[in-house]
Order: structure tokens, then sequence, then C-alpha cells
């Protein structure tokens, strides 16, 4: 039996987190679910929050966009299309971008332009959640 998880975070431009781990939580559609080494098989949707990697006490947060996650027994591999570490986020970069697509929600958009808009703004609410949860 796997007394650990072998996590991996991709984006489309890097592997952004690559790690053994005890336990990860992510957010999904259908809420934010733990996972432990030999979990059963899984195949789901991530959506815009954030992860938590536990490693012998020490957590890692980071946050992340929309995406796919594969679960096996002993592997968690986890492709979206954002995920940056929580020391990593720039809160006024986020902000900003939080508050243009908030603005552009306001102007009078397609359908295709509300969905893109939404998802900008819903990676910008991750960030400055996880951001500010976990200032040091």
């Amino acid at each position: 039996m796997a007394k650990t998880l072998k996590l991996q975070v991709v984006t489309s431009e890097a592997s952004v987190y690559s790690a053994d781990v005890d336990i990860v939580t992510l957010p999904t559609a259908s809420g934010q679910i733990g996972i432990l080494p030999n979990h059963v098989r899984l195949i789901t949707h991530l959506v815009p929050g954030e992860i938590i990697a536990r490693k012998e006490g020490h957590s890692d947060y980071l946050a992340v966009g929309a995406g796919l996650v594969e679960v096996t027994g002993e592997h968690v591999s986890i492709l979206t299309d954002l995920a940056v570490a929580a020391e990593s986020i720039d809160e006024a970069k986020a902000e900003e971008a939080r508050q243009r697509a908030a603005a552009r929600l306001r102007e009078k958009i397609s359908a295709e332009e509300v969905a893109s808009v939404n998802a900008s703004l819903a990676r910008s609410l991750a960030q400055l959640k996880v951001k500010r949860r976990h200032r040091a």
C-alpha cells in the first residue's frame, strides 16, 4: 500500500507543482474533496479555488483555475488553466484583473464573451482568496 501520493499540477505552460504528499484537498464542481493514498480511480472537473497539499505536517497552497483531475491509487494529476503558489500571487495584479472583469460584465457583450469574462473573474477571485487567507 502506498503511504504517499504523487501530486502533479500542470498548466499549458509548465509543470507548476510536483511532490509526494500525504493528502491533497481540491475544489470540484461537487465541492471540496480530499484525496488520500489508495483512493479509488476518479476523473473529475476542477473548479477555480484552492489546492492544499499536505506532507509531514507542512501544507502548500495553490490557487487554481478550471481543469481536470485524474486520480489513481498513488497518483493525482491535475491539468488546469491556472496554478499559482500562494506566496507567488501578486495581490495587486489579481485585484486589478478582478476589477477589469467586473467592469467588462457591466458592458453589453456576447454570451461567449460573458463566459470568458466569468472564467477570468473566477481565476482572479481564486487567487485573491488564497493570497488573503495565507498572507505571510
